[in-house]
């Protein structure tokens, strides 16, 4: 699914995790599965946000560690840690976070922009924010978090 299709009207619904206790999320168009933390297959040379690979019903795809990817620490993988699986521009790709928070319907209109303050990555990675309550959950731009050349075999 591209960019444009993930939002289908002005609603959309969003699936809130959280990394290096902090609130974010992605548009659940672009979820295909969540599931518990497994150990994965280092992969020689690869960036060291990509924590290895995993096989997933006979689909080898990258893990890959969204905190280091964001710039927030690396994520010290526990039972308790989930694994999000995503399809982005016709790649399959896993998301180690922390824990799914929620999933929610949210307005694309209320989306607020990154602030100008953040760095060229913040900009790129953070596509803008939602406020729910008292929440501030950062939506994640899956199609720059996620590189061309993570190294899943096509």
């Amino acid at each position: 699914m591209d960019h444009a299709e993930a939002f289908q009207g002005n609603e959309r619904e969003i699936v809130t995790f959280r990394v290096s206790d902090q609130e974010f999320c992605v548009d659940i168009g672009y979820v295909r599965e969540i599931r518990g933390w497994s150990p994965t297959t280092v992969l020689p040379h690869a960036p060291d946000y990509v924590k290895g690979m995993m096989n997933l019903r006979g689909t080898v795809l990258p893990v890959m560690d969204l905190s280091l990817r964001l710039g927030l620490g690396a994520t010290e993988a526990t039972p308790r840690h989930v694994i999000i699986i995503l399809v982005v521009n016709d790649m399959t790709v896993g998301l180690l976070v922390e824990a799914v928070s929620d999933i929610l319907t949210v307005s694309y209109e209320d989306m607020k922009a990154t602030p100008d303050i953040g760095s060229t990555e913040t900009k790129n990675f953070v596509e803008g924010f939602f406020t729910v309550d008292d929440r501030m959950i950062r939506v994640v731009d899956v199609t720059c978090v996620v590189p061309a050349n993570t190294g899943e075999p096509r």
